[in-house]
């Protein structure tokens, strides 16, 4: 499969209907409007050729910068690779989903998350942010640096209110996904997340809502999975 014939495919599957949804979720042109479960078919033969994904990230189309996102080989992007695309990643859907994902997945991501939260430009700091949240839920705790994930989570604590309108969003992630992942860092967690109150964000014109941190780690706790790694980030 090449670009052409990838971005034919995309916007035949694209709908207005789903534009519509993702023009409401910040979504800018260019973009066909296609949903995730539908690219997805795309995948198998995209991850064959990681050229054409790297084309595909480059023409600046959402679409096809989240399906290059999900089809990238994670052990093969490089902290240039990385940077290049969360740089580009101005949609938070290809941002904090596709890129920390992909990221979070790989070898740099810990290193590239630090580095990203640091970011003046609001969208690069959100994708460190959860990068750093996927790589605490997929790693095991005896490789992880618990002395520096402390120092994040009071950090949040002292600064999320503070923080641009889509980095608070992020920054109340990344205690959930310790507190949920990081057995060892639960309660430290949720009692931030009971510091934090009711984290606002503008969701602009959609329903989605901010979950409370506590209530998130305190659901999970019930349900027996606290420390419950994942397999994967990306979906």
């Amino acid at each position: 499969m090449d670009l052409e014939e990838a971005m034919t495919r995309l916007e035949e599957m694209g709908t207005e209907q789903t534009r519509k949804i993702y023009r409401n979720h910040g979504a800018q042109e260019p973009f066909f409007g296609v949903k995730v479960g539908d690219m997805k078919k795309l995948l198998r033969p995209l991850k064959k050729e990681q050229g054409v994904v790297a084309e595909l990230y480059g023409t600046g189309n959402a679409d096809a910068m989240y399906l290059a996102a999900l089809a990238a080989d994670a052990k093969a992007m490089s902290e240039e690779d990385l940077d290049r695309w969360a740089e580009a990643a101005a949609w938070y859907m290809v941002g904090e989903y596709g890129v920390a994902g992909l990221a979070a997945e790989g070898p740099h991501g810990w290193a590239a998350g630090l580095r990203w939260i640091e970011s003046a430009t609001p969208h690069v700091a959100c994708v460190g942010w959860n990068t750093l949240s996927g790589w605490v839920a997929l790693r095991p705790d005896d490789e992880l640096d618990l002395k520096a994930i402390r120092g994040l989570l009071e950090r949040v604590d002292t600064s999320l209110h503070e923080a641009p309108n889509r980095v608070r969003y992020t920054m109340n992630g990344f205690v959930i996904s310790v507190g949920c992942y990081v057995e060892s860092l639960t309660s430290e967690a949720r009692a931030i997340g009971e510091s934090l109150g009711k984290v606002k964000v503008d969701m602009g014109g959609t329903a989605c809502k901010v979950p409370a941190a506590a209530q998130m780690i305190d659901k999970v706790t019930e349900k027996g999975r606290l420390g419950k790694k994942r397999k994967a980030i990306r979906c």
